[in-house]
């Protein structure tokens, strides 16, 4: 007899090698149907793998984010199969499960050109297969085996993925006709998938190298349901409504130009107001909390990334180093703020007293990515992180790192980011080659996170194998009006660099003690966060952040002078306001400067121009009536205030 362990507390007694599906049986018919992997002592696995001795058992069913990968992944290999029965001589690359679905990087044979017309075809043919109801088999091989199996199959792209594992650790599995090398978890058998839509088709070059063939990557999703299909499939079409590059164009806040260079965004006058507010909004925070401003140069010497671990971590993923006419002289476009205020704080003598040390800056960064990865704001080239550091003593960690959860919550409130989670990601269980620092660092670093969660009352799921290399985080996943997931604020302990830079203060006993640095970025940056903001709000920001507040609309060409003058009245008392002075029909301005999404309307003509008022229109209510130019700038004073005041 072996002991099962559940979440809940509870224990209980079965026979080994009993399944994760027959003890699910024995709880109840209901979740045996519902249930699609499990986790045995932290290992997610199939629900018919034996489970041999004592263990912690988590049953995951479709609303887990563990049960959606199960069911994923068998997506991908039932799509796989599709592929290989319906272009023969098809290579296969990888087919992971993602956040929103799968993908599967493949290479047909030559003269082969998978389109959207194709779709209709490929899920043609997975329903055909879904109805054999194929159970998925693991087999454990050899490295050999596996070689020669794939090898004789002419898949040379599995070879290659082969040819990096270890032997004794490859795995595959096998449904019908088709064999994949592979890891899992699966489901046990394909029966589960109800509805699937086949939703785009790209390149990509295998394994991320541009140096490397450009294969066909397919974008697919599978449900269990065909209703869940549908409202995945309405909510597409909403975000594409709602998509930034979009908004942002219609609402003239950002642009691209090729000549400037691929993803390197250019804020626009309206951009540009909005990013200021933000960092305004942030500073007076900041400032509350006790931070101080810095500036520091968008290049740094190569050494000095070298000397922090970045180079050698992250020096593929930088821009290449900018040589100077000096002989071994090297710098680099900056790829992230730590390591300068790392040289802020080495630069005099700093006592117990000065702790903590809350450095802030909007610094600008620059790193490479490949141009098929670059997408709108959310993927780009040059960034400004949102970054402060704050160096402490080891018993000051716990309470800097609830208080930028403080901030934290404060952001979210304040732009209505009410649905949101936290995941603390700590150091892979098994491989800690890629971590810096030793364990008694890690554990403690480890430690001041969760407690930090537990006294704030946070609830946070933990995630193993996330942390960055030099230390356990906090991120913070939002959702927003679609319900999509963006991971926004991150708050890291760092307990490396300072060792790494040699930092030091002069303590209580007089001695010299290591510092404790604490990471944070609340938006993260600021071009994926105004991203996320505009597809949150469909371009509809909050009175005290948007742009243009108001635009006034002169009813005919004669009373421009008057808007210009009522434009200027605002502006005086510190409402933002633009004019329309197009020579167009009042119907038509109204209606273009609704689709930018300006909170107010002010429609001035003969009787507004003689009483010294505007006739007010407010996004979405419609007609307010009329009211004097003084009183409607006191109004918007007076919104703004009531949503800004408690923050």
């Amino acid at each position: 007899m072996i002991k099962i362990s559940f979440p809940d507390g509870s224990v209980r007694e079965f026979e080994a090698g009993i399944t994760g599906l027959q003890i699910a049986e024995s709880i109840s018919s209901r979740l045996a149907q519902d249930v699609l992997a499990c986790g045995v002592n932290g290992e997610n696995v199939e629900l018919n793998r034996p489970i041999t001795e004592d263990a912690q058992l988590v049953l995951y069913k479709w609303d887990d984010k563990e049960g959606k990968h199960a069911f994923w992944h068998t997506s991908a290999h039932l799509m796989a199969e599709a592929l290989q029965e319906l272009y023969p001589g098809m290579q296969f690359g990888i087919g992971p499960a993602i956040e929103n679905g799968f993908y599967y990087d493949v290479m047909p044979a030559e003269g082969t050109v998978i389109r959207e017309a194709d779709f209709v075809n490929i899920e043609k043919k997975m329903a055909e297969l879904i109805q054999r109801k194929a159970e998925l088999v693991r087999s454990d091989i050899s490295k050999q085996d596996a070689l020669k199996f794939f090898g004789d199959k002419g898949q040379t792209y599995k070879n290659e993925l082969i040819a990096d594992l270890e032997d004794g650790s490859i795995s595959t599995y096998t449904q019908g006709n088709f064999t994949d090398l592979c890891r899992g978890p699966h489901l046990i058998n394909t029966a589960p998938i109800k509805a699937f839509k086949v939703l785009s088709v790209s390149s990509a070059y295998w394994r991320g190298d541009e140096k490397r063939p450009q294969m066909t990557r397919l974008y697919a999703i599978t449900f269990p349901k065909k209703k869940l299909l549908d409202e995945y499939l309405v909510m597409l079409e909403e975000a594409k409504k709602r998509d930034h590059r979009k908004i942002g164009k219609e609402m003239e806040l950002f642009m691209f130009s090729e000549l400037v260079g691929k993803g390197l965004p250019i804020w626009l006058p309206k951009g540009t107001m909005l990013r200021l507010q933000l960092e305004d909004f942030l500073k007076r925070i900041q400032k509350r909390y006790g931070y101080q401003q810095v500036i520091t140069p968008h290049i740094g010497s190569k050494n000095l990334y070298v000397t922090s671990g970045h180079y050698a971590k992250y020096g593929k993923d930088s821009f290449r180093p900018i040589l100077t006419p000096e002989e071994g002289e090297e710098y680099m476009l900056k790829p992230m703020n730590c390591p300068h205020h790392c040289s802020i704080f080495a630069w005099k003598p700093r006592s117990y007293k000065d702790l903590p040390l809350r450095l802030a800056e909007f610094g600008t960064v620059y790193r490479y990515e490949q141009s098929g990865e670059l997408h709108g704001l959310t993927r780009v080239r040059g960034f400004t992180q949102d970054d402060a550091h704050i160096f402490c003593r080891p018993d000051q960690v716990k309470g800097e790192f609830t208080r930028v959860m403080d901030i934290i919550e404060i952001i979210f409130k304040a732009l209505k980011f009410e649905n949101f989670e936290a995941q603390i990601s700590l150091r892979n269980k098994e491989n800690r080659e890629k971590y810096i620092g030793s364990d008694e660092v890690w554990d403690k670093a480890e430690a001041a996170i969760i407690e930090a969660c537990e006294e704030k009352g946070l609830p946070a799921r933990v995630e193993y194998g996330e942390a960055a290399f030099y230390g356990p985080k906090l991120d913070f996943m939002v959702k927003d009006a679609l319900g999509r997931r963006w991971q926004l604020g991150t708050i890291q302990v760092d307990y490396n660099l300072p060792e790494r830079f040699q930092l030091e203060y002069t303590g209580e006993d007089n001695k010299k003690h290591r510092p404790v640095m604490i990471h944070r970025a609340p938006f993260g940056s600021m071009e994926r966060f105004v991203a996320v903001l505009i597809e949150h709000t469909a371009g509809h920001f909050p009175l005290w952040l948007t742009p243009d507040q108001c635009v006034v609309l002169p009813i005919s060409d004669k009373f421009n002078d008057y808007a210009e003058k009522v434009k200027a009245q605002l502006e005086e008392a510190g409402v933002r306001a633009i004019v329309d002075d197009r020579s167009e029909k009042i119907g038509r301005k109204i209606r273009d400067n609704e689709m930018k999404h300006i909170p107010y309307l002010l429609i001035v003509g003969e009787k507004e121009a003689a009483e010294g008022a505007v006739s007010v229109r407010k996004q979405g209510e419609g007609d307010q009536g009329a009211m004097s130019v003084s009183d409607f700038a006191g109004k918007v004073i007076r919104e703004v205030k009531e949503m800004t005041e408690s923050y």
